[in-house]
């Protein structure tokens, strides 16, 4: 039996963390510790009928753990999940501090689990929800037809920026509710500025325009050439999960005013011939993913329907008109779920699984 520590337990994907070790039938671990700021320590959690402590962050928390799963700010990650492999831990974390790390394996155990027995530096690394919610379709698509080049556009949730995010969403629908606003520019602000709610990029909403009522095509923080960083992290993070270090990546990423779920539209190029039966053959053999196609009936998938749940759903599988070997995809995934507490505990169970 392992030792397991969840730091960062006290917050929203730390407890969508604790949600998804409740639901197993059975866990690897003999015992569980959940760590977090000295603001949280002391909260009593109730974890498989357990009663548990949580403990302030601080190095001898790591004593005994094999497996510690990190759910905090980048900055916080970058300074403790180091301390934690230098206690003995295998340290597996959510945020964005080393998934780029040469020495640092970024794993989704469905495409790449072997990779999470290469860690020097001991620390594992989560991708970012926006990428993860079409890794599991876009592994096994590669597998059977060699991925060449995607071109990805997201519509993600409010719950991609956080809490602060989610609250502002029902900030705003709850300001514009029963009122006729978004007839002309402007009415969507002008009605959240009466309700006393911050509005555009200089604001401390966590958007740069209204979301209620609107899209918002960005997400992210401006890097160079007018990209934003959520769009880099799906190139990036796509050709190392993938191990396509040359793969053709090209994402627009938008926010969306629904509360959890991202979803993408995904336009897949291949090196061998594809069809949309194969393509559903493949998919549909995939124990995590849901396949839901048949526009005949309505049926594709939408965030309302993969909300709560572990797989990714998968549907509006067709033939690109005008391209040679390609497919037009919908994807959608949970992103506090399979975008972050899930494929983090699947990654401690391949590492406890040894």
């Amino acid at each position: 039996m392992t030792v397991l520590a969840i730091v960062g337990a006290t917050g929203a994907v730390g407890s969508t963390m604790i949600e998804i070790i409740d639901s197993r039938e059975t866990v690897p671990w003999s015992e569980i510790r959940l760590v977090a700021s000295a603001r949280s320590a002391g909260k009593v959690l109730r974890v498989r009928g357990e009663d548990i402590t949580v403990r302030e962050l601080a190095p001898e928390v790591f004593d005994g753990v094999d497996i510690a799963m990190f759910d905090v700010p980048d900055e916080v990650s970058a300074v403790w999940a180091p301390i934690a492999a230098e206690r003995g831990a295998v340290a597996v974390d959510n945020s964005g501090a080393f998934r780029m790390d040469p020495d640092v394996p970024l794993v989704v155990p469905e495409v790449n689990a072997a990779e999470a027995g290469n860690r020097p530096k001991g620390i594992i690394a989560n991708p970012n929800c926006t990428t993860l919610s079409m890794m599991a379709a876009m592994g096994a698509l590669h597998r059977a037809f060699e991925l060449r080049e995607l071109v990805v556009s997201s519509y993600q949730a409010a719950s991609g920026a956080g809490q602060a995010g989610i609250d502002q969403l029902y900030a705003e629908l709850a300001a514009v509710a029963g009122k006729q606003v978004g007839v002309k520019a402007g009415d969507v602000a002008a009605a959240l500025t009466e309700a006393g709610l911050p509005v555009g990029p200089d604001s401390s909403s966590p958007f740069p325009a209204p979301l209620a009522l609107n899209v918002v095509p960005w997400a992210g923080s401006l890097k160079d050439d007018g990209w934003s960083s959520e769009e880099l992290k799906v190139r990036n993070e796509s050709r190392k999960i993938l191990g396509i270090p040359g793969l053709k990546v090209s994402a627009t990423c938008v926010r969306v005013p629904v509360v959890t779920t991202h979803a993408m539209a995904v336009h897949a190029t291949f090196a061998s011939e594809v069809s949309v039966d194969k393509a559903r053959a493949v998919l549909a053999s995939q124990p995590s993913i849901v396949l839901r196609d048949d526009p005949a009936k309505g049926q594709w998938p939408t965030p309302a329907d993969t909300v709560g749940g572990d797989p990714t759903w998968v549907g509006r599988i067709r033939q690109a008109l005008d391209f040679p070997n390609t497919l037009e995809l919908f994807v959608c995934g949970d992103n506090l779920r399979k975008g972050a507490a899930l494929n983090t505990y699947e990654i401690a169970e391949v590492v406890a699984a040894g």
